[in-house]
């Protein structure tokens, strides 16, 4: 599905001079959390800084404030060759952190597989060596190095594989697990996606399986989560110890076995 770009620009931008964009490149904007409060940044022109997109949690929308033939204001000397998003979210993030944020991810993906459509750019990771050479593909602003402007964002614990394998139509593999454990997982009806959950209730979406909601972190559980099951691919059901039922999505709440 393509995104929906919503526009707020920013005077904040120049020519490319005739440079090629050979560059993908993932920033996180380490403050604005919406892509609309990022983009009234952007538009200030005083702030003297730009990128062509924000991405938040919004399903399937980004903010655009660049447009792709001319040349944003956020990685220094990059600038003229790379096509550039900033994600509403800190490079201090941990990996649990980042995969509380599905919808970011997802349209962080689709977003990359656009740009490498329009620009004809391979969705390849790039190591820093080949960002600051002359390959194309996908990097983060870390890996442009002092030629960027020596930034470290999006942080080292960014799925950048994960990622980069949603861009290119595959099921990722599950993130690694972390101290709360990903226990549970149900497998959507086309076999190309699955859904994750751990025993405190988040749930944790990939290939086409679509994230529609969760108890973690405003729902206290009185019990465990002990079971997850999937309808479709926009559905799926919690059940937790005491028989407690949490439909989301397309997935029909019916009722519970204890209170029958």
């Amino acid at each position: 599905m393509t995104l929906n770009r919503v526009p707020i620009w920013s005077p904040n931008y120049s020519s490319r001079g005739g440079a090629g964009v050979r560059l993908i490149v993932i920033h996180t904007a380490e403050g604005a959390t919406t892509y609309q409060s990022l983009g009234q940044f952007f538009k200030n022109p005083s702030s003297q800084v730009s990128s062509h997109t924000g991405i938040d949690d919004t399903p399937n929308t980004v903010g655009e404030y660049v447009q792709r033939p001319s040349k944003a204001w956020t990685s220094a000397n990059a600038n003229p060759v790379a096509t550039q998003t900033e994600l509403c979210a800190f490079a201090k993030w941990d990996s649990a952190e980042w995969q509380r944020h599905p919808m970011m991810l997802s349209n962080c993906a689709q977003w990359i597989a656009e740009e490498a459509a329009y620009f004809n750019i391979p969705i390849r990771r790039l190591t820093a060596t080949q960002a600051q050479g002359n390959g194309a593909g996908v990097c983060g602003h870390v890996d442009l190095g002092a030629w960027g402007g020596n930034h470290w964002d999006p942080g080292p614990n960014f799925p950048m594989d994960q990622v980069i394998a949603m861009a290119q139509g595959q099921t990722p593999p599950a993130p690694p697990t972390t101290k709360k454990g990903r226990e549970l997982i149900a497998s959507t009806s086309d076999g190309k996606g699955y859904w994750t959950t751990t025993s405190d209730g988040a749930v944790y979406a990939f290939g086409t399986a679509q994230h529609c909601g969760q108890p973690f972190p405003n729902t206290k559980l009185a019990a465990p989560i002990i079971g997850i099951a999937g309808c479709g691919t926009n559905g799926y059901w919690l059940l937790a110890a005491d028989g407690g039922v949490f439909a989301y999505g397309s997935a029909p709440y019916k009722g519970r076995p204890d209170r029958t």
